[in-house]
C-alpha cells in the first residue's frame, strides 16, 4: 500500500517556501540548559521563550521571515537540537528544563552546521537570505574542553560575514568569567 502524504512530501520536500517565498532570516538559539539554570533562571528563559513567541507573531514582517532553531546545551556534554527550523508565524516556544553541564562550544558547532545547512536550502529552493543570527543565552562558563576553538570558529564566520553571533547572559551568579566568554563568543 502507497501512503500519499510521505509520497507528497518525498516528492516535494520543501513544500513551506511555496506558501512563503519570502526572503529569510535564519535564527539559531543557542540555549544553556545546564544544572545552574535550575530555579528563577530557568523559570526566566521560559517567560523569554514565550515573549519572543509572542513579538515575533505579532510583527507581520519578522512572523514571515524570521525562521526559528533552537539548540539546548545541557546533560552530559549534549547539544541537541530542542525545536527544528520553524517560520516565525509556526513557532511554539518549547519548555525548557535544567540538568547537567555546559557545553556551549559543541551548541555553537551546531548552529554553524545547522545554518550552513539551511543556508544550502534556501539557496536550492531559490530562497534569498539575511546574514544569520546566533544567539548564544548562558548563564556560565562552558565545560567542553574546545570550546576556545569553536569560538574563534564563530568569529571567523562572524568576521566573514556568514553570521552574527550575539552573547547574552542572565543575572546571576557568572560575573567576570561569563563576560570572557561572552567576549569571546561575541567578538567582531
Amino acid at each position: 500500500m502507497v501512503d500519499n502524504d510521505n509520497l507528497t512530501n518525498d516528492m516535494i520536500p520543501y513544500v513551506e517556501f511555496a506558501d512563503n517565498a519570502n526572503e529569510r532570516t535564519p535564527c539559531v538559539l543557542v540555549l544553556d540548559c545546564s544544572g545552574s539554570m535550575r530555579g528563577e533562571p530557568i523559570k526566566q528563559l521560559n517567560a523569554g521563550l514565550k515573549a519572543l513567541e509572542k513579538e515575533l507573531k505579532e510583527d507581520i514582517d519578522a512572523s514571515s521571515r524570521v525562521q526559528l532553531l533552537i539548540i539546548k546545551a545541557f546533560g552530559k556534554d549534549e547539544a541537541v537540537i530542542s525545536s527544528d527550523w520553524v517560520d516565525a508565524m509556526n513557532f511554539e516556544a518549547p519548555e525548557m528544563e535544567a540538568g547537567g553541564l555546559t557545553p556551549l562550544g559543541k551548541a555553537m558547532e551546531l548552529a554553524l552546521q545547522k545554518i550552513e545547512e539551511q543556508k544550502c536550502l534556501y539557496d536550492s529552493c531559490g530562497i534569498t537570505s539575511k546574514r544569520p543570527w546566533i544567539f548564544l543565552i548562558s548563564d556560565g562558563e562552558p565545560t567542553d574542553y574546545d570550546w576556545e576553538i569553536i569560538a574563534e570558529k564563530c568569529r571567523y564566520a562572524q568576521k566573514n560575514k556568514k553570521v552574527v553571533v550575539h552573547a547574552g547572559r542572565q543575572s546571576g551568579k557568572a560575573g567576570k568569567i561569563f563576560a570572557d566568554v561572552a567576549q569571546a563568543f561575541d567578538r567582531a
